[in-house]
């Protein structure tokens, strides 16, 4: 299953600070289609030439999101979680790390509820190699191959 592709349109969540600067460059550098940011009183800067704006709500209000990488502190990833998916963005990655587990048993719950998923916290993300990438993860070292395009074994349904 393809989860991610160079048409995917990318939101990224705290893209003013450091690692989300950094790896938002990456990003779009790789071909990934980032269409705008989200850091809380930074609305109207530019990262990268990605226009960023104060909430998901207002991102959203300008341009069609598939998807949201999450490079917020711990104490905030909860509620970036919670905004994306209230907001109904079904698929989240989430970078950060060290994120209290009864918040990430918190936000499991609310994405099963609003049939949303999400791969993390603290992952590197994911990579359709090639095409785009989600996170942090050196793309050099992944090649271009079948098996995401492979159907699983109806024992597996």
């Amino acid at each position: 299953m393809i989860l991610v592709s160079e048409k995917t349109k990318v939101l990224v969540q705290g893209i003013t600070g450091r690692q989300g600067k950094f790896h938002t460059r990456l990003m779009l550098d790789y071909g990934t289609k980032i269409v705008a940011g989200v850091t809380p009183g930074k609305g109207g800067e530019m990262v990268h030439g990605v226009p960023v704006y104060d909430s998901v709500e207002e991102a959203l209000s300008e341009h069609e999101v598939d998807a949201s990488v999450i490079f917020v502190p711990a104490p905030f990833a909860k509620d970036a979680v919670v905004e994306a998916i209230d907001n109904s963005i079904d698929f989240l990655v989430v970078i950060t790390e060290h994120i209290p587990i009864h918040d990430v048993a918190q936000m499991k719950r609310i994405a099963e509820i609003e049939g949303s998923r999400f791969i993390g916290p603290n992952t590197p993300g994911i990579i359709s190699p090639g095409r785009a990438k989600l996170g942090i993860m050196p793309h050099r070292i992944f090649k271009q191959g079948s098996s995401g395009n492979r159907r699983r074994p109806n024992s597996w349904d």
